[in-house]
């Protein structure tokens, strides 16, 4: 669908560095880093709908209650690094001001698609975490405010091209695209709830969306194959999607493209702290880079795609060293530059 023809010179020690890395700080001042193309003329509107949350989360460590969460919460402080991000979404009153407060922390999360309704609950979720870190424990879930009507975009959103619909009902994320009629590339997040009770709409989604987000347990539940690589084609095949990005949880993760198969790694962290948000802060990290490297409609391919998920790891590393979204909030252009320059080095193959 896309052939990129963004240009890629190389680094002093080799690798190829198709951006540059550029200190532009945008019209509404953060610290944090912005990458961007060497041919970039401003980056695309990058809008988000998903979940505000309010968790309560037990680690074999720690435990902290009633913290800021949701799936837009954190692909919006994650894409924030890198472009100015719109949020859609709806909380009841109970998010109070230190909850507020915290997006005020990320000066390019454009709130004013936040809708607080009054007299309602905010959507809260429980979780514990075995010493392994593997197979989280839900202990409740609170649907509070997501059981009334969904948000609606503000009229200002209306010029949004770049759509992440973050983890919500499929029928939900089908009403959002119908917002954004001129968007240039929008991609989906799921979960195993959505592929068992409303199957046929995630199935619609996905033939109106040009990526998918999901782990390997829900890629292979979805399709019944039992390697994520064949999960990943099927989809392909099925829905004519672009790529699906297949998350492997510490393992990293796949990029099944109609162009052909990447893998990443994870990167390696001694001292994890809480792994909640680390996937949304993945594709935060993922959508806020495309936005940020994109000026056109032109240009996504596969490389760049690769180069994406490499950016979103690298910002969901620094998610997990932390409860809530505390390790973004202080973390520096200067941390996430270090950080993947370490992880391009990683991942080099020597020869």
């Amino acid at each position: 669908m896309w052939e990129s023809r963004l240009t890629r010179p190389h680094s002093a020690n080799g690798l190829e560095v198709p951006y540059r890395m550029s200190a532009e700080i945008l019209p509404c001042q953060s610290q944090h880093v912005l990458l961007t193309p060497t041919n970039q003329r401003g980056p695309m509107p990058l809008i988000v709908t998903g979940t505000i949350g309010i968790d309560t989360i037990e680690t074999p460590y720690d435990k902290r209650e009633r913290i800021l969460g949701g799936s837009c919460t954190y692909f919006a402080a994650a894409a924030s690094f890198f472009t100015k991000v719109r949020i859609v979404a709806v909380a009841g009153d109970d998010l109070d001001d230190a909850h507020r407060n915290v997006f005020a922390k990320f000066p390019n999360i454009c709130v004013e698609g936040l809708e607080i309704r009054s007299g309602s609950r905010t959507f809260a979720w429980g979780g514990r975490y075995p010493e392994d870190w593997n197979d989280r424990e839900t202990l409740f879930t609170e649907l509070g405010v997501l059981e009334e009507k969904p948000p609606t975009p503000p009229d200002a959103y209306a010029d949004s091209k770049f759509i992440f619909l973050a983890n919500s009902h499929p029928g939900i994320q089908m009403g959002m695209l119908d917002a954004f009629p001129d968007r240039i590339i929008a991609v989906a997040d799921t979960m195993n709830l959505w592929i068992d009770i409303a199957r046929g709409e995630l199935e619609e989604l996905l033939k109106r969306i040009d990526g998918i987000v999901l782990n390997d347990a829900e890629a292979m539940q979805f399709t019944g194959k039992r390697n994520p690589i064949s999960a990943g084609k099927a989809m392909l095949d099925a829905y004519d999607l672009t790529f699906a990005v297949i998350k492997k949880g510490a393992h990293g993760c796949l990029l099944v493209h109609k162009d052909g198969l990447a893998a990443l790694p994870a990167y390696p962290i001694e001292h994890v702290v809480d792994p909640t948000g680390a996937g949304d802060s993945f594709a935060g990290g993922m959508m806020g880079y495309l936005a940020a490297a994109h000026s056109r409609d032109e240009n996504i391919g596969m490389g760049s795609i690769q180069q994406s998920i490499a950016h979103g790891t690298v910002i969901a590393s620094f998610t997990i060293e932390s409860f809530s979204l505390d390790r973004l909030a202080e973390l520096t252009k200067e941390e996430v530059a270090r950080r993947y320059t370490d992880f391009a080095e990683m991942v080099r193959v020597h020869t």
